[in-house]
């Protein structure tokens, strides 16, 4: 009975914590931004009504992702994000919550074409990689094998890792998507995606690349 009380216990810990960690850090943060918001609109209309922060909060956000979807706003980001990179101290800290965000809401996610298993960082030990590219220029005239563009990032932070050439042969390619293939890395192997049933799909055949028959 001690065991099973034990084990209840635990359980019904780990589904707490979270739910009141989540409850906690989202009333904070609206609380913050109905204070900061609701009170520069109050002193710009005759009336509030409580929620009007967060309100304007989120048409505010609305608009900013429209404005950056067409030809001009992402003109507009580009010339933004390169002069946040000239600025010494602004750029670092831009950097740091940029890449965060990236990974986070798998911005870069279409630069991923297959998930692989590949023998790293020694013969014996897999690690999972993203295929970026086939290989060209000089890397690949001076390879006897054809390689393939890998980047094997780290955990938690995959916004870093390492730049691999890899012999087409020695990758394994995997049925998971790049979103469960990054999901897995940040968790650190607590979250595992379901098998997908049926044939593993070769490496290649990505449309991108047009002169060859070998998919990536």
């Amino acid at each position: 009975m001690k065991g099973y009380l034990r084990r209840y216990f635990i359980t019904g810990l780990l589904v707490i914590i979270p739910i009141w960690g989540t409850y906690l850090v989202l009333s904070a943060l609206l609380r913050f931004l109905e204070g900061f918001l609701g009170s520069s609109l109050k002193d710009f209309g005759r009336f509030y009504i409580p929620g009007m922060g967060i309100i304007a909060l989120l048409f505010l956000i609305l608009l900013v992702g429209i404005l950056t979807t067409n030809f001009v706003g992402r003109k507009i980001m580009v010339l933004w994000e390169d002069t946040m990179k000239k600025v010494p101290l602004v750029r670092n800290v831009y950097s740091v919550f940029k890449h965060v965000v990236d990974a986070v809401s798998l911005q870069g996610e279409e630069h991923f074409r297959r998930v692989v298993l590949l023998e790293f960082p020694r013969e014996g030990m897999y690690s999972i990689g993203f295929v970026t590219g086939i290989t060209r220029g000089e890397v690949q005239n001076l390879t006897e094998e054809r390689v393939i563009n890998v980047f094997v990032p780290t955990t938690p932070n995959p916004t870093t890792g390492y730049f691999l050439f890899v012999p087409e042969s020695k990758l394994i390619s995997l049925s998971m998507s790049v979103e469960d293939g990054m999901k897995m890395i940040i968790s650190g192997g607590l979250y595992t995606p379901a098998t997908v049933e049926g044939v593993r799909p070769p490496i290649g055949n990505n449309a991108d690349i047009k002169d060859t028959k070998v998919k990536v």
